[in-house]
């Protein structure tokens, strides 16, 4: 199997169950013409996302690492009216961009930006959070789930994109930070009661990957 093969199937599944949403589509345009990297969820894993918020009747949503809001929008048109959603975004240009695009898309209202240090940010998050995506940096993922475990409700959902890392996270001898972090992110969540978690492998659009899902137990 190839690269070419796993985005033809990305590109047919988008197609067929993912519309073309100018708004969304938009703010890929808009965070490209800004020289932001490439990095932005897949179109079929926004949905997701959004999907899995819907699923738990997500009222408020905690994600970290905003890029360009892509996935922020998909996040937050899961929510109800009321609902909210807080955003922890280092770079106070992509912070700009995705406030931009968030607006256009109508859910403005719904989004909290903040910018900073997530773990500077984080214990000003106000819980009980029903849903947290991480999708930042994999050093500092074993701290960030400590956090979203920490806010979560029992019922609640933690979703961390980037888990797998083109196979690179099955090397035990790897000291590379981001390996590390993730290997020790998955010790921590597989020995935590209060969680029921795991992962998937993916491929597609955006080459080898994975994601890990766990359920806030208690």
């Amino acid at each position: 199997m190839t690269q070419e093969t796993w985005t033809e199937v990305d590109e047919y599944l988008c197609d067929v169950l993912v519309p073309s949403d100018a708004a969304l589509e938009g703010a890929l345009t808009a965070s490209d013409e800004a020289d932001m990297p490439a990095i932005a969820v897949a179109p079929n894993q926004g949905k997701l996302l959004h999907l899995l918020a819907r699923m738990i009747g997500a009222r408020s949503i905690l994600e970290i690492g905003t890029l360009g809001g892509y996935s922020t929008i998909w996040l937050a048109r899961a929510l109800p009216p009321g609902g909210r959603l807080v955003t922890l975004e280092y770079y106070a240009k992509h912070a700009d961009v995705a406030r931009k695009n968030i607006d256009a898309a109508g859910v403005g209202e719904l989004v909290d930006i903040r910018i900073g240090e997530a773990l500077d940010l984080l214990p000003g998050v106000e819980g009980p959070v029903d849903l947290t995506f991480i999708d930042a940096d994999r050093v500092n993922n074993p701290a960030y789930f400590r956090e979203a475990l920490r806010l979560s409700r029992p019922g609640g959902v933690i979703v961390i994109d980037n888990v797998v890392r083109a196979g690179a996270v099955a090397d035990a001898s790897s000291t590379a930070g981001e390996i590390v972090g993730l290997r020790r992110m998955h010790e921590l969540i597989a020995a935590e009661p209060r969680v029921d978690a795991t992962a998937l492998q993916t491929v597609g659009k955006k080459g080898y990957d994975g994601l890990t899902i766990a359920l806030v137990t208690s």
